[in-house]
């Protein structure tokens, strides 16, 4: 029954989450979720506001539960959702919209200092955004499976260019610059905080934001910030936990521990739980069900 899972994905953990099996953007999507308020205010003036409908109508406790925890896809009825429709590791439902999910063949196009520079073909894009140490660019060369497609560095913060690669003739993975890293000058940060957000805001071709949040910690401000500011632009982001393999040495919580700590402060703020998934570039948790799902939101895209 579906609504067991509930403690499972409330409460992830390793054992309990890789156990689900599953068969083999600014068009206004449906997959666009509602942010309800602002991640500063307080649960209770947020859950207040939310319960004062004159009218509610009825719904099975499974399909509110499918709506609200669950990413319910464009296709499904959330009446119709069961376990094994669930990506391991994740909040995702597969859908009628998931497609050939390989990466044939993979190409830098160019590097650009300003949103009107990128490519001009249309081609539906996912962009990578994250703090500059949260493994961005080990994610894409995980993702396509060949080494320093993305350039990795011990220095944060290497990337400042907004930078495209087109994957099978068809599609982008946009790597965008990392924010929080200390040794930035203030000014820099901000202009490139400023460019990120021109792209976000006007490129019409952007299916998602993968928005990388690390498992080895505790959840940063800097990141809730980030989503906050990506809910309130009605931005499409699909939560991306990296270095899930990766547990702190001394008292430090486990990866599964911090992504529920995470997981409680975003819902409260949200109609519907945006979708979430764990990887691991070192055992290879979460990659092919990562491109499943990037492929159900590109071939919706693609057919609106």
């Amino acid at each position: 029954m579906l609504l067991h899972l509930r403690s499972r994905l409330l409460n992830p953990n390793f054992s309990s989450l890789f156990n689900f099996s599953y068969p083999n953007a600014h068009k206004t999507p449906p997959f666009l979720l509602t942010f309800r308020a602002s991640i500063s205010q307080k649960p209770q003036s947020q859950h207040a506001s939310a319960a004062k409908p004159s009218r509610q109508v009825e719904i099975s406790e499974a399909a509110q539960f499918a709506k609200t925890v669950l990413f319910v896809p464009p296709g499904i009825d959330p009446d119709d959702v069961t376990e094994d429709m669930i990506l391991p590791g994740s909040n995702i439902v597969v859908g009628p919209y998931a497609g050939d999910a390989k990466i044939k063949e993979v190409n830098f196009v160019k590097s650009s200092s300003r949103p009107k520079d990128c490519p001009k073909d249309d081609l539906p894009e996912f962009a990578m955004l994250g703090r500059s140490n949260v493994g961005k660019s080990s994610l894409i060369n995980f993702l396509v499976r060949k080494k320093d497609v993305a350039l990795t560095s011990k220095k944060p913060g290497k990337t400042q260019l907004i930078n495209h690669f087109l994957v099978n003739k068809s599609w982008y993975i946009v790597d965008l610059p990392g924010y929080g890293f200390a040794n930035a000058p203030e000014s820099a940060r901000m202009d490139w905080s400023s460019f990120t957000k021109g792209y976000f805001l006007n490129r019409e071709s952007l299916v998602s934001v993968l928005l990388l949040i690390d498992a080895s910690v505790p959840p940063k401000k800097i990141d809730l910030d980030c989503a906050n500011w990506l809910g309130r632009n009605d931005i499409p982001m699909t939560f991306v936990f990296t270095k899930c393999d990766k547990v702190k040495g001394g008292k430090g919580n486990r990866p599964d521990e911090n992504i529920r700590d995470f997981q409680e402060l975003i819902r409260g703020n949200y109609r519907q739980h945006p979708p979430w998934i764990m990887t691991s570039s070192v055992t290879g948790l979460g990659r092919d069900e990562l491109l499943l799902h990037m492929s159900q939101l590109r071939n919706y895209w693609d057919n609106e």
